[in-house]
């Protein structure tokens, strides 16, 4: 892309060079001029084909402030360049059959070659028109605070404390064995001969104790020997840290939009297999994808490209009617462009069903195409210059591109102002807690029942214990 931008800088600094002769003589060449010019978007053209939508006040204006007359001259092509026998539009200019092409032409150094172009009209990013997603479950809200690997390590330090808290208790009573044990296990089995149910038991006590403290519920510390408790200690410390920290984040999981967009950027769009780009057979970006040079991420692009059947369309609509929810088509085009696409499904649906991604991902200069050398390219380049400094073409795009208010998702940068209202908490942002609170449930009525189901057993061995001995008596 420095070739790009160096072309720009010397087709800029040609024309203000030219600009400054031209304005010393006070020379106007369209003075009582008739010009042909084609604007796509007019009237007596096919519907679909592009070109800027306020070309009209464009050139009524031009028309007005430098005192000429014109007529559009009828097309039915929507590419610059001939491609085979196919005309474009700048066959109308080699053919002297028209004077000023009003489309926005990308600048290239081929085309800089065949025709005159203005400097830029606008400076648009291209932007990415997605689907709007239906709403999904936040299911995973509740272990998204912390990645895998810190599940992992506290998986792992959980079982590690509790290994660790049983060998210490064991080796302590190994080492001191006429130390007493304040505890009531440790008063009993000073009586008794400690066996396996008595270390299942520990273990036990040691697992309560570890999984309390990591919800928050404290317990009881098992033993009053200095190291076991300084154990314990570091992993009350521990867990108060783990706690805080998921705790502190899980809030703005749930709060993350369940409509999660199809894409955010190009970068995502070339790493995702299940997404296919659309784009313009004529659009500039298709030139640059198509460039044999082409390097970076045009290359990734070309390839995705390709890799698709259809993913290019001669109309911009035939894109756009791709565009559905649910669907995972994605498609490229000049920000303006993008805008007027969903003003105009907003206007015949009253749905946002489609937006732009977050993300731009290539900035193109516009300008306007005349005939090559042609006596007129000066003056016209004068006009743009004032309108720009006037502000009119800002004023213009606002006037013929109304965001509706429920669709300006992405759209901040583009005079458009960003409202959004808060959120309220719903169903499916808190899945992931009513899901942990049912397994909760199903796991506390299990063991409910295997409790019931072993009381019983013991009731009934104590009941056949209990006839053993009357029979014997």
């Amino acid at each position: 892309m420095p070739g790009l931008f160096t072309l720009v800088i010397f087709i800029v600094c040609y024309h203000i060079q030219n600009l400054s002769l031209a304005s010393s003589s006070n020379s106007n060449t369209l003075n009582g001029q008739h010009l042909h010019i084609i604007w796509p978007r007019w009237k007596g053209n096919p519907k679909g084909l592009t070109g800027p939508l306020m070309g009209g006040v464009i050139i009524d204006t031009f028309a007005e402030r430098f005192n000429f007359t014109y007529e559009m001259v009828r097309v039915t092509e929507n590419r610059l360049e001939p491609l085979g026998n196919a005309r474009g539009l700048f066959n109308y200019l080699w053919d002297k059959k028209c004077d000023l092409l009003l489309i926005g032409v990308g600048l290239t150094y081929e085309r800089f070659k065949v025709v005159d172009v203005t400097i830029p009209v606008v400076f648009e990013p291209y932007r990415f028109l997605i689907p709007v997603q239906g709403d999904a479950s936040n299911v995973d809200a509740v272990i998204k605070p912390f990645q895998w690997p810190v599940w992992l390590g506290l998986l792992i330090s959980i079982m590690t404390v509790i290994v660790v808290l049983q060998l210490l208790e064991l080796y302590l009573d190994y080492r001191s064995p006429s130390q007493i044990d304040s505890s009531e296990d440790g008063q009993r089995n000073k009586k008794n001969p400690k066996g396996w149910l008595h270390y299942v038991r520990q273990i036990g006590k040691h697992y309560i104790y570890v999984f309390g403290n990591l919800f928050s519920q404290g317990g009881p510390c098992s033993s009053r020997r200095l190291a076991f408790r300084i154990v314990a200690g570091v992993w009350c410390l521990a867990a108060f840290i783990f706690v805080q920290s998921y705790t502190s984040i899980l809030f703005t999981y749930i709060m993350t939009p369940v409509n999660q967009p199809l894409i955010n950027s190009v970068y995502d769009l070339v790493e995702r297999s299940d997404v296919q780009f659309l784009i313009r057979k004529g659009s500039t970006l298709n030139r640059f994808i198509s460039d044999p040079n082409a390097t970076g991420i045009l290359v990734k692009l070309r390839k995705k490209r390709d890799a698709f059947p259809d993913s290019e369309c001669i109309l911009i609509s035939d894109c756009i009617n791709k565009i559905k929810p649910g669907s995972r088509y994605t498609f490229a085009d000049v920000i303006s462009a993008q805008l007027e696409a969903i003003k105009g499904h907003y206007d015949a649906t009253q749905k946002c069903d489609i937006q732009l991604a977050s993300e731009p991902f290539l900035t193109v200069f516009a300008s306007l195409a005349l005939q090559k050398n042609s006596r007129y390219t000066d003056t016209i380049n004068q006009g743009i210059m004032e309108f720009q400094q006037s502000g009119f073409f800002y004023l213009w795009e606002d006037w013929f591109n109304p965001m509706p208010p429920k669709c300006l998702a992405n759209t901040k940068g583009r005079n458009q102002k960003h409202q959004t209202k808060p959120s309220a908490i719903s169903l499916k942002n808190l899945t992931g807690a009513f899901v942990v609170l049912l397994t909760g449930f199903s796991l506390s009525v299990l063991a409910f029942l295997f409790e019931l189901n072993n009381l019983h057993t013991l009731k009934s061995k104590l009941a056949d214990v209990i006839s053993k001995k009357e029979r014997r008596r």
